[in-house]
């Protein structure tokens, strides 16, 4: 299994996560984070630290956020979406961003 980036972390992108992940499987896009599935070890670590809740184990994974399970691995794979291994600051906005919900038409590749 792995873990899940939902809808909650565009246009946030907090990188709390990134900081604790013991195989730097985050790739970050320009306001987006994913974790990349073959590289997650499902250690769990990530989820407790983000700010807004949006990772998630797959199998735990909201049914409104079931698409993003695919969402994540075709990211990873984007030439474009660096693995990412250090914390930096949040998107300018993100406080303006943080609570709203159905977010994935703000996505940015």
């Amino acid at each position: 299994m792995t873990h899940v980036v939902t809808e909650a972390c565009i246009r946030c992108k907090y990188t709390d996560c990134v900081d604790v992940c013991p195989v730097d499987c985050f790739r970050e896009g320009p306001n987006f984070l994913t974790i990349d599935p073959d590289e997650c070890i499902d250690c769990a670590v990530c989820i407790p630290e983000c700010p807004v809740g949006a990772i998630y184990a797959e199998e735990d994974t909201p049914a409104d956020q079931q698409h993003m399970i695919k969402l994540n691995a075709e990211l990873a794979r984007l030439p474009n979406w660096k693995t990412i291994t250090r914390r930096k600051e949040p998107l300018p906005d993100h406080e303006d961003w943080k609570d709203r919900t159905d977010k994935l038409k703000e996505l940015v590749r």
